[in-house]
């Protein structure tokens, strides 16, 4: 569990510098150039990454069950995820969805993402990893409301954006629930 929990706060911490000090962010990016902030950033946001894929692995060897979801809260999870992959999609294709969201869709798929992962999974890894999503999220959507947001580089804005991300976005979730994410993950996505 430990390094599931360093891998959240290397990866959610570094997530989280615009939330809670954008001028210092914005000082060292000036300082370093903008590219070597990114490029320091994302090796720091991937170490992260690593570490929680890693610790949330060895975690699941030895499950602490906490709850047991009962089947239909589990397929109410499989619903919720629906829109998860056209929403992260979307966060690149600028259209009506992007715009629905508020210009947010990545954040509103992370926490449906976390949400309905901790209606499905009752173990503590579990509820320390998607928990810590669903936090992250929220306090990043009320960070929001006091500080401008950074640009996402995404593709020109286009009528088709919207079909693209749905169409996409659905294959993309129709392939996780029938086989990528017991390929992915190692966990079979099983209905009641």
């Amino acid at each position: 569990m430990t390094t599931l929990i360093i891998g959240l706060i290397v990866f959610l911490g570094v997530h989280s510098i615009s939330n809670v000090a954008p001028g210092w962010r914005d000082r060292c990016a000036a300082a370093m150039g903008e590219k070597a902030w990114q490029g320091l950033y994302a090796v720091i946001a991937l170490v992260g990454l690593v570490l929680v894929v890693r610790g949330y692995g060895i975690a699941r060897q030895t499950p602490m069950l906490v709850y047991v979801s009962p089947g239909w809260l589990r397929d109410t999870a499989i619903v919720l995820l629906a829109p998860v992959f056209p929403l992260l999609l979307a966060a690149y294709l600028p259209g009506k969805i992007r715009a629905a969201v508020r210009n947010n869709p990545m954040l509103v798929a992370t926490k449906l993402w976390a949400a309905a992962h901790l209606l499905a999974n009752g173990a503590l890894a579990d509820i320390v990893l998607f928990g810590s999503f669903l936090a992250w999220g929220a306090f990043t959507r009320i960070s929001l409301k006091f500080r401008t947001p950074r640009p996402v580089p995404t593709l020109p804005a286009s009528t088709a954006n919207d079909a693209i991300a749905l169409i996409g976005g659905l294959a993309l979730y129709f392939a996780f629930i029938y086989g990528a994410h017991l390929w992915l993950i190692g966990m079979p996505i099983t209905f009641a």
